[in-house]
């Protein structure tokens, strides 16, 4: 039901400064992958191969990470490794991939807007390329399993601390299950005063095509940008919109804590360095106390 998806990846990574001034923040890896080729993974294995990545200056080696590398390739076949040879192959193949520039860093809002020609008069899926979600079910499907029950634009959410909830998109709304609410409300960034829970939006989301007229609509809003979560309070008042809690976690790449403790929870899932690896961290915190 849901064919395309759509990621936006244009923003510059300053909090990643210098590491970011020459590469995209979402090629940023975690063990030997880049953030993106995660985010590209969970919509394959939602059923989504049509793919655009909105992207901007300085971005080219995404494009170049999911193209073909004849020369690596030559290389690979010579030293007779198959198995990293196939994983390079698998990457150039494993969606249609597009791209269009951001010609300027407006928001998340703007950014969705150069996606309308691309997705036409269909639901798409969003999943932010710096956020990374490590679930059973992939979150995108979750998403897409809500949207064929219920209909409407659907968001994922998370809990997050109360005295947190002036980070995030927040939304509020009536529970229909214990994970679905239909929303009445959502609101960018509010105090705590003001939030109507703290539950956060978390980087997913399945969105109808009417989008797009709303944000035409959208004024500027937090920071000087469009801000996507105003173009959807805008939507509210036409189509029911519902916020699926999410069965699994989310890792935000964009903060620099995250990150550490994304890679070390990589680490510890992967076979080869899982006990080598938990032995060493053992060892630093004995050393540490």
């Amino acid at each position: 039901m849901i064919k395309k998806a759509v990621i936006p990846a244009a923003g510059l990574g300053t909090r990643f400064l210098p590491a970011t001034k020459a590469q995209p923040k979402e090629m940023l890896p975690i063990i030997d992958r880049p953030t993106i080729q995660y985010v590209v993974q969970e919509a394959v294995d939602s059923g989504i191969e049509d793919i655009l990545i909105i992207t901007g200056k300085g971005k080219r080696a995404i494009e170049d990470h999911f193209d073909r590398n004849f020369e690596l390739e030559n290389r690979l076949e010579e030293k007779e490794d198959q198995l990293l040879l196939d994983e390079m192959r698998r990457l150039s193949d494993m969606a249609n991939l597009h791209y269009v520039r951001q010609r300027e860093l407006n928001g998340l809002g703007d950014a969705i807007r150069y996606a309308r020609h691309h997705v036409g008069n269909e639901p798409f899926a969003v999943l932010l390329g710096d956020t990374i979600m490590d679930s059973v079910i992939p979150v995108t499907q979750q998403l897409i399993d809500t949207y064929a029950q219920f209909g409407g634009s659907v968001i994922a959410v998370e809990e997050v601390p109360h005295d947190k909830v002036n980070r995030y998109g927040i939304v509020g709304g009536r529970p229909q299950s214990d994970r679905i609410l239909e929303l009445d409300t959502l609101v960018e960034k509010p105090s705590v005063s003001e939030a109507p829970s703290n539950l956060a939006i978390a980087g997913r989301y399945i969105l109808t095509p009417e989008i797009f007229d709303a944000l035409e609509q959208t004024e500027i809003g937090k920071n000087g940008e469009i801000q996507l979560t105003d173009a959807m309070r805008i939507l509210l008042k036409r189509e029911n919109i519902y916020a699926h809690r999410i069965e699994g976690k989310r890792h935000d790449i964009g903060n620099k804590l995250d990150f550490l403790k994304t890679t070390v929870e990589f680490a510890l899932k992967r076979p080869e360095f899982a006990k080598p690896f938990m032995a060493y961290l053992k060892q630093v915190v004995a050393q540490a106390e």
